[in-house]
């Protein structure tokens, strides 16, 4: 059944726990933004199938990576609702030596850029700014003490924003496109 009416009254049950809070809690906001980006992530995997790009010896395939950070996105929304599961820190030196081996490719930043050099780059853009929200609000929630969340899940929320501009980026790269400069006139 994909309703209940339980949630009729403003509250919602998180995972392993039988009391309801306010689906307006810093609690539900948190896991609320991690979903936002998660499901915006999903609309940027089904703009990049069949597309990859070279990094060192290997080749990334955009899809098989943004799958893999949506798991990595449930497996955090599931220990901010309570669950004992967190991020590894292989999971973070991953992310970490992708980074690293964009940055090789690609032009060094002098500046900021104009998003939307192509359509993919934007949609990366924007699923970085939404997980820039989502870890402003696992923070805000943290430090409430309303949550609990590992050093490693904070460390990996923080580089998801990386890793998201980097691919936004690689995909303007690869595209063609020319990134634009702010003019600040």
């Amino acid at each position: 059944m994909l309703y209940t009416r339980k949630g009729d009254s403003g509250t919602t049950k998180t995972f392993g726990c039988d009391q309801r809070i306010s689906k307006s809690s810093l609690v539900a906001e948190a896991l609320g933004s991690l979903d936002e980006t998660n499901s915006f992530l999903g609309i940027a995997r089904a703009k990049t199938e069949g597309m990859s790009f070279k990094i060192g010896r290997g080749e990334i395939k955009f899809p098989e990576l943004i799958l893999e950070t949506q798991q990595n996105l449930f497996i955090i929304q599931a220990e901010v609702a309570g669950s004992t599961l967190s991020i590894t820190q292989d999971k973070i030196t991953r992310v970490e030596n992708i980074v690293d081996e964009i940055e090789k490719i690609l032009p060094p930043i002098k500046s900021f850029f104009i998003s939307g050099a192509t359509e993919l780059g934007g949609i990366f853009d924007f699923a970085r700014t939404l997980s820039r929200r989502a870890e402003r609000r696992v923070v805000a929630a943290k430090e409430e003490g309303k949550i609990t969340v590992s050093a490693e899940t904070m460390s990996y929320l923080n580089r998801l924003s990386s890793l998201l501009y980097a691919l936004a980026r690689i995909s303007s790269h690869v595209e063609g496109a020319k990134e634009i400069k702010p003019e600040y006139k």
